[in-house]
């Protein structure tokens, strides 16, 4: 049986055991894809083993979460926790509370982290988690209660030699202050449990900032590939969250033209370009949980249901979230002859508009090499707690891009095709390695 032909019938068992769980889907099949063609190339069929055991969860954790509104009520969320795989280290992965937060997308999150924390070359796993938890809605009282009451159920499934979350969409610093100090309430121990705290407590310098940046870095060495740098490159930013902005920030300090930002309601268009005043204004009142549209002296005129990808641009930066450019949207993208789609956020280009790039010769910066620069930090700041050590913002900064630029030697090395470089293809080959490399010595692959 080829590689291929296992390929399908893999993805069909998926399918029928799965069924309810298309992002899940989506991710094995586009990992799936590259895996089958090096496998057959490389004549090295007892690889397959490591795919079939890298696309099934260790374990999926469910709980409800019981908590007290300001009115004195009790309410009841999900909280989850899909530990999916610790071959290389630890489970690492964020926590995200949006109400739309389900089991097929943690699944596909986690599947997806466990390949872009190979490539950070740390020791981490993939994991990702998270509850049906709306903290937009609610008072700073009752989010501080949510978190506690999350943490309590959560805390019997973490450690820091078991697995260590991090925040993501909805849960950001100040989250992490309140279940870190829940933690150490239920277990009487200060432990780097929880990556994304206030460098006051043990967090490292540049976290909020290092998706963002690191996004940038990736970018930049993918230009060097085309002999060109970011100076004056014109670039569409999705998204208005920390990812996006501070994406925007690092773009902005390397010369470059930034001429939209987005919500879920529409979005920012700056003709003249963002300036630095503009964007501390707009992380300022982010912080402050306004929207877009509330944020006032912005020099940007904000357009209700729509999105950034009519404008012509160099540079594009999908960083919002999965699956937010489509082929529709692929096809008014291509229209400008964009250098490069680079995926800050996680997967966030549909099957479809995936192929319209690669049939139109687009490069795209795939997110599990791109956006990898967050969990990157968050190892360097399981380093920092495990020697009771802070370093310094530069320093972090440099681990940063040597991380980002090993990534991208990665993707290169195992995506050259001959003048181009197939960067998808790069980072799941690179990442499929060095787990199946480790997960040979558990016995797993034996025939």
């Amino acid at each position: 049986m080829s590689p291929y032909q296992r390929l399908n019938k893999h993805i069909q068992t998926i399918e029928q055991h799965y069924s309810n769980m298309p992002q899940f889907i989506q991710a094995v099949n586009e990992v799936g894809d590259d895996v089958a063609r090096y496998i057959q190339q490389s004549e090295q069929p007892h690889l397959w083993r490591a795919f079939t055991v890298l696309t099934e969860p260790d374990r999926i954790i469910q709980f409800r979460v019981d908590w007290e509104n300001d009115n004195g009520e009790f309410q009841s969320n999900r909280g989850y926790r899909v530990q999916f795989n610790n071959t290389l280290g630890p489970y690492k992965g964020g926590l995200r509370f949006t109400p739309n937060t389900k089991i097929d997308e943690l699944m596909f999150l986690g599947f997806e982290q466990t390949f872009k924390n190979s490539l950070t070359g740390l020791p981490m796993g993939g994991a990702k988690g998270g509850a049906d938890f709306d903290p937009k809605n609610c008072s700073e009282s009752e989010i501080r209660r949510f978190c506690q009451a999350f943490m309590t159920q959560l805390a019997h499934h973490i450690g820091p030699d078991k697995d260590i979350p991090a925040g993501d969409i909805g849960v950001g610093t100040r989250e992490i202050g309140y279940m870190f100090h829940q933690y150490k309430n239920i277990e009487n121990e200060f432990k780097g449990i929880l990556t994304g705290k206030h460098p006051t407590f043990g967090g490292s310098c540049i976290r909020e900032e290092a998706t963002g940046f690191g996004c940038v870095y990736f970018s930049e060495h993918m230009l060097a590939e085309l002999g060109q740098n970011l100076n004056n490159k014109v670039c569409c930013i999705s998204g208005a969250g920390n990812v996006a902005l501070y994406t925007a920030k690092k773009l902005l300090q390397r010369g470059a033209k930034v001429i939209t930002l987005s919500d879920s309601r529409g979005v920012c268009y700056f003709q003249d370009g963002l300036t630095d005043s503009d964007l501390e204004k707009i992380i300022e009142g982010r912080q402050q949980r306004k929207r877009l549209s509330d944020i006032d002296e912005v020099n940007g005129d904000y357009i209700k249901d729509e999105k950034p990808w009519q404008y012509s641009c160099d540079l594009v930066f999908p960083c919002a979230t999965q699956n937010e450019i489509d082929g529709e949207d692929a096809a008014e993208l291509i229209r400008h002859q964009p250098l490069a789609v680079v995926e800050g956020a996680n997967m966030p280009c549909s099957d479809s508009a995936l192929d319209l790039f690669e049939e139109n010769d687009v490069l795209v910066g795939p997110s599990k090499a791109v956006n990898a620069g967050g969990v990157a930090v968050s190892g360097l700041e399981i380093s920092q707690n495990r020697s009771r050590l802070s370093w310094e913002a530069t320093h972090v900064d440099e681990r940063l891009q040597q991380i980002m630029k090993q990534i991208h030697e990665q993707c290169k090395q195992h995506g050259k095709k001959g003048e181009r470089i197939d960067y998808r293809q790069g980072a799941n080959i690179a990442a499929f390695l060095k787990l199946s490399q480790a997960l040979s010595f558990t016995g797993l692959l034996a025939s």
